[in-house]
């Protein structure tokens, strides 16, 4: 959840200022190599928050199947595991393309 948090909070801070300003006026005005770099960080927030949505699914998913089973499968390194790959993955697919 507090990955979810920093995704979320990340697109409140960093993204949505400058797409407030872009809406305001029409165009860009912030200077230009900051688009590329807003851009990327949009879709990578953007992105980290819903694998993180995914990441939480799959948690309760797997706690409701199997709840006896749930403490020997999912333990705190396999949990920061998976945060690390949610964050990688959403970096690789924003900041590699653009």
């Amino acid at each position: 959840l507090v990955s979810l948090f920093m995704s979320d909070l990340m697109v409140g801070l960093v993204v949505m200022p400058p797409a407030m300003l872009n809406q305001l006026y029409g165009r860009w005005v912030l200077w230009g190599d900051f688009c590329s770099l807003w851009y990327s960080f949009d879709v990578m927030c953007c992105s980290a928050s819903i694998l993180n949505l995914c990441i939480i699914s799959l948690d309760r998913y797997l706690l409701i199947i199997s709840p006896l089973k749930y403490k020997l499968r999912m333990t705190s390194c396999r949990a920061l595991w998976l945060i690390l790959a949610t964050w990688t993955l959403a970096a690789l697919a924003s900041f590699l393309p653009i």
